[in-house]
């Protein structure tokens, strides 16, 4: 572990705010935030959280830059960018195996987090020549119209534990294309990997002359949290977390008039139709329900599956759920690792219990695996009698419900019979099975996929969902507008000035 901390420049005690190489900031007056392995529960390294005098000197930094690298054009922001995906090429082992041991994902899917913070660097590089604005005929002879897109400020980033670097390289990316330096709130749960992605956005700055631009605040949700979130000078905010700190969150910005971007809850479906090969529906549940120990947004936490089908599922589900190997999550034999903490293990066995009252029966794991460290569990599979009040429920944690259906009709209302709206899949070799899943009565999701899991989202597309998943976008398409300002604007090059609508005046 000291070998990997070193490589990352993570110190035993480490500064909880920064705005650029050399300019890492403390205030003796900090509380001091630990973080720990969930894995063996181990302490890894200290961090002095920054007080409410180091948040405002972050942002009255990254405030004077944003003057500055908004007149930057985008081509060349993008460059920088494309130094960033570089630098994080170099780190992608150490930085993937640091998210690893920081908050347990295994290490597989730990080195592809940082592959998906590669993956946006190179899409910004190339969005940062395609912020494209619309040009419109004018009723009005001699006039031009057309529309741009203009810097719109600082951008506050609040990411959670689950992928505490990717979210982070999706808004950081665009943004800063977009013109907008960020300044970056992480979970206290994995603060330590934002640190080390600190260390290396400072380095490609400095290559630039760009401090400022990344910038970095460790505090809680109550002291830095609330600072971001009710800031006039943060024009957008975007928040990656529970429905419930997402609507307080919503709710306060909107009382500024202020922007947010929000990625909330996800209790996200399968339905696999009589027709699926279920060849490839049962190793994309398993990785959907299993793979981060359940704690995706976009992990698959409900089956719906056909009567005619639905006991055959359960029992490949149950076979490939035996082959699941539980234990240290560095270890490449391991499908599964810890829960981030020993809260969640409480709150599935909370959840399970309520399952059983609610009239489900557990038919695979469930239970807690204590010889091998607090936060370890076995995945369950849950069999109910239909969608009750808990399966309504998000528990993040590795448990899967399976319902049955009669008619695809009958299937997507019990889809969509939930609050949340984030992804959603069809396993099926129908056709019209598959349209009608995908049309506009269909799934309610943001994401909607035919033979492939819910889990696993490419940054090429928008990432986001409805309902209370909260309706933000990031990540690719168009969703680099929300970073920016929308001017319209109108030329007359005649000599004359006629009116629209073809008013007279005067």
């Amino acid at each position: 572990m000291k070998n990997l901390l070193e490589k990352l420049h993570i110190d035993a005690v480490n500064a909880g705010a920064c705005t650029g190489a050399g300019e890492w900031l403390t205030d003796p007056a900090g509380k001091v935030l630990v973080s720990y392995n969930p894995a063996t529960g181990e302490p890894i390294a200290e961090i002095t959280q920054a007080t409410d005098t180091l948040y405002d000197q972050v942002v009255e930094r990254a405030q004077k830059t944003f003057e500055t690298w908004r007149t930057l054009p985008a081509p060349k922001r993008g460059l920088l960018i494309r130094d960033l995906g570089n630098a994080l090429r170099e780190v992608q082992e150490p930085l993937g195996e640091l998210v690893t041991l920081e908050m347990g994902k295994i290490r597989v899917e730990g080195i592809g987090e940082v592959q998906e913070m590669i993956d946006i660097c190179d899409f910004a590089m190339g969005l940062s020549r395609q912020l494209y604005g619309l040009t419109m005929h004018s009723e009005r002879p001699a006039h031009r119209m057309y529309e741009q897109w203009h810097p719109l400020g600082v951008v506050g980033v609040i990411t959670s534990f689950n992928f505490p670097v990717a979210v982070w390289a999706w808004n950081t990316a665009i943004a800063v294309v977009a013109g907008d330096p960020v300044v970056w709130k992480p979970s206290s749960s994995a603060p330590l990997t934002a640190i080390a992605v600190q260390h290396v956005a400072n380095q490609v700055a400095a290559d630039y002359g760009a401090a400022g631009v990344f910038n970095l605040v460790i505090g809680s949700g109550r002291t830095v949290g609330e600072r971001m979130i009710t800031d006039q000078r943060i024009p957008l905010v975007s928040f990656t977390g529970s429905v419930a700190m997402g609507r307080h969150v919503s709710e306060t910005i909107a009382r500024r008039l202020g922007r947010s971007i929000l990625e909330l809850g996800g209790n996200n479906a399968i339905i696999v139709t009589e027709n699926a090969d279920l060849d490839l529906a049962v190793p994309a549940i398993l990785f959907g329900a299993v793979g981060t120990a359940g704690q995706r947004c976009t992990s698959t936490r409900r089956i719906i599956a056909h009567r005619q089908i639905v006991d055959h599922l359960v029992e490949r589900l149950i076979a490939a759920y035996r082959q699941v190997r539980i234990g240290d999550p560095m270890l490449p034999e391991t499908l599964m690792g810890p829960l981030v903490e020993e809260s969640a293990v409480e709150e599935m066995l909370a959840a399970l219990d309520a399952a059983r009252t609610q009239g489900g029966e557990v038919v695979f794991g469930g239970g807690r695996l204590l010889e091998r460290g607090r936060c370890f569990v076995e995945p369950a599979i849950v069999r109910m009698p239909q969608q009750t009040a808990i399966v309504q429920e998000e528990t993040f944690a590795p448990i899967l419900y399976v319902m049955a259906y009669e008619t695809l009709d009958e299937a997507i209302a019990i889809h969509n019979g939930v609050l949340q709206g984030l992804s959603s899949a069809i396993f099926t070799t129908n056709l019209l099975e598959a349209e009608q899943f995908l049309s506009a009565s269909g799934s309610d999701c943001g994401i909607a996929n035919v033979n492939i899991g819910t889990s696993g989202a490419e940054i090429g597309g928008a990432f986001g969902g409805e309902k209370e998943t909260g309706g933000g976008r990031e990540s690719g398409s168009d969703a680099w507008k929300a970073y920016m300002r929308r001017q319209t604007n109108t030329l007359n090059w005649s000599r004359e000035l006629p009116l629209a609508q073809g008013i007279k005046f005067g």
